[in-house]
């Protein structure tokens, strides 16, 4: 599964695969794919700093990179403290009732949250950014469209690529005049944040927008069939993230979280605006229908959402309140029925992929003799 960009930057399988899990990451880089880890969740820089020496030990030499959240445009001199005042006692008061009527106990006195999610904050994501050059990065991906043109500046002084999430052709635009290197095109399908537009549109759209620029494709793949038609509509890749969730590698919180996960079909997630202020596909949960239901108050906008639910998140997970318990996750979860590693999952993959192309081959074959 190569192509020019996989060829560019050395792996052997055109496969870009992201999560927050530092050992899926290091485990897709050996597998042959690009593993990137995603750094939302890293609120200290020594936290990223343990993880990246983690990985750096840990991929045999072979190539990585890293996700980040940020906004194009500079806020300055916005604080997380600044951003919780904004938050309404209303808001404050629809969790609490919630947690309370499905019983979610508190946490442990003087106990901080575990998902405290600021990463889209701009000055929490410069200081990721200002660990991550100190590593021999390959990739610097950005889930929320191009960052700021003085972090693409500083991305290519020290030859480091930059990729940026893109919903539609116009969005894919805006990210090749910036001067982007790649654009993964997001489809609907795919988990987290994410526009209105499904995959099997979104791509070719986007590959003759941004012509000669390559693209990978997003949302919904999880076989090698899927990825054999993504590089027929034009990319040169794809970009995993939902696949990766149920691997052995991966470190979910919860065990009943895994099972909910395998026993998902492809109907069971929604995009909701519960867990961040944005669109985010996850699994549709007892949680998410109580913030889109119109007789609730509604999502903030980002960041407040996050801040808002923080604790929440960090509670349904610690104690497993089933009803309530989710995740980002793409429509692939459909396919996500057993629990293997990463290079399992890539060994179906290749295996898919040459099938497919095979099949291709021979009714192209048929057809050149008719």
């Amino acid at each position: 599964m190569q192509t020019e960009l996989s060829k560019t930057l050395g792996v052997e399988h055109a496969v870009f695969g992201f999560t927050p899990f530092p050992a899926v990451a290091a485990a897709i880089s050996r597998a042959g794919g690009f593993g990137v880890l995603g750094a939302v969740r890293y609120t200290a820089p020594d936290e990223l700093k343990r993880d990246l020496d983690w990985i750096e030990a840990h991929v045999d030499g072979t190539p990585y990179g890293l996700d980040v959240v940020m906004p194009a445009k500079k806020v300055e001199g916005v604080t997380e403290a600044d951003v919780e005042a904004m938050i309404p006692e209303s808001h404050r008061q629809f969790v609490k009732d919630t947690l309370t009527r499905y019983g979610v106990p508190e946490l442990a006195e003087g106990e901080a949250s575990g998902w405290r999610i600021t990463g889209w904050m701009e000055q929490v994501a410069r200081t990721q950014l200002d660990v991550a050059f100190d590593y021999p990065i390959k990739l610097l991906a950005n889930a929320l469209g191009s960052p700021p043109a003085d972090v693409i500046d500083r991305a290519h002084e020290q030859d480091v690529l930059v990729a940026a999430l893109a919903g539609s052709a116009r969005h894919a635009r805006k990210h090749a005049d910036a001067g982007i290197d790649i654009v993964v095109a997001q489809g609907y399908e795919a988990g987290g944040h994410t526009g209105e537009i499904a995959s099997m549109v979104l791509t070719p759209e986007v590959v003759d927008a941004v012509d000669p620029l390559p693209v990978l494709a997003a949302g919904g793949i999880g076989s090698g069939r899927q990825v054999a038609a993504a590089l027929a509509l034009g990319a040169q890749g794809v970009w995993l993230g939902s696949l990766w969730l149920t691997t052995t590698e991966a470190e979910l919180p919860s065990p009943r979280l895994i099972e909910k996960l395998l026993a998902a079909g492809s109907g069971d997630t929604v995009r909701s605006r519960a867990l961040t202020g944005k669109p985010a596909r996850q699994l549709r949960t007892e949680w998410t229908d109580a913030w889109d239901d119109p007789d609730g108050p509604g999502a903030l906008p980002m960041p407040m959402q996050g801040l808002l639910v923080a604790e929440a998140v960090s509670r349904i997970q610690k104690y497993e309140v089933e009803p309530l318990l989710g995740t980002p996750v793409g429509q692939i979860v459909g396919r996500m029925n057993s629990q293997r590693s990463v290079q399992a999952v890539f060994d179906d993959l290749t295996r898919g992929f040459e099938k497919a192309v095979d099949r291709v081959n021979r009714i192209a074959g048929r057809s050149a003799e008719q």
